[in-house]
């Protein structure tokens, strides 16, 4: 069955002026230093899963040094952006955006020195697969460096985390820490370690509804109209109670393929 796009252009925008030119999840790219601190990506082969608009691609080549960078997504609409992205960074030579069907990944076995990703694998549901593919593209002694959006259980979601799914109406496939834990060791990964951002984005979180409320509502009338502004504004409401419970918990996630 084809893949649906559910990041259209209206919902790139808004996202945009919430989260920064480029970035279609939280902290921009402060909290992309964040995930790679203690990592040199310079002269290194980069896979980003899931890579949207491109910003997190664009800047792993221009801030970061790596020297190739690859970003697959599977929607068209966001590829269109980041492509255009890395054309006026003058990148195109460095960075190249892909689009693939979901399941295993296109790529040859030990092809990469990082596989990144920017809370973007909560769209892959079986994540047992995924870190298996992962350990199979990354070459012996490769690192693993990602975000992703968990829950903090696998059971059925209490009322509130439901009422935020629901409103936000995306295909999300949620796991718990102990299964992202589980799966990495289950594919091999050593030096797994998973640092727990709940706090820190329930705070921001709050604030960010603020300012969509206010300082920023007009300039995403302006940017995607107030028909997407109102849902996202719905969206936020929805999703700062799951983070006030703990019950929607964004983490950082790390391993390493031994070699």
């Amino acid at each position: 069955m084809d893949h649906e796009d559910e990041y259209n252009e209206t919902f790139v925008s808004y996202l945009e002026v919430i989260w920064g030119e480029g970035y279609l999840s939280p902290g921009g790219p402060a909290e992309v230093g964040r995930i790679l601190e203690g990592l040199d990506l310079k002269g290194l082969k980069v896979l980003d899963i899931g890579c949207g608009t491109g910003g997190v691609a664009v800047s792993l080549a221009a801030e970061y040094g790596a020297a190739r960078v690859i970003g697959v997504d599977v929607e068209d609409p966001v590829l269109t952006f980041a492509r255009r992205r890395a054309r006026e960074r003058g990148l195109e030579g460095r960075v190249e955006f892909i689009k693939v069907k979901p399941g295993p990944l296109p790529f040859a076995a030990n092809e990469f020195d990082l596989v990144f990703s920017k809370d973007s694998m909560i769209h892959i549901p079986d994540k047992e697969a995924l870190f298996a593919d992962v350990m199979r593209i990354l070459k012996p002694g490769g690192r693993f460096a990602a975000s992703d959006w968990l829950s903090s259980h696998d059971g059925a979601p209490s009322p509130v985390m439901k009422r935020y799914l629901e409103t936000e109406g995306l295909g999300f496939g949620m796991g718990s820490p102990e299964r992202y834990r589980r799966a990495l060791a289950a594919a091999g990964f050593e030096d797994v370690r998973l640092v727990n951002r709940n706090a820190w984005y329930a705070t921001v979180a709050r604030q960010e509804l603020t300012d969509m409320e206010g300082p920023l509502y007009a300039k995403g009338v302006a940017a995607a109209g107030q028909a997407e502004t109102d849902r996202n504004i719905g969206i936020w409401r929805a999703m700062v109670p799951a983070l006030e419970i703990g019950e929607l918990c964004p983490h950082h996630l790390h391993g390493r393929k031994p070699g």
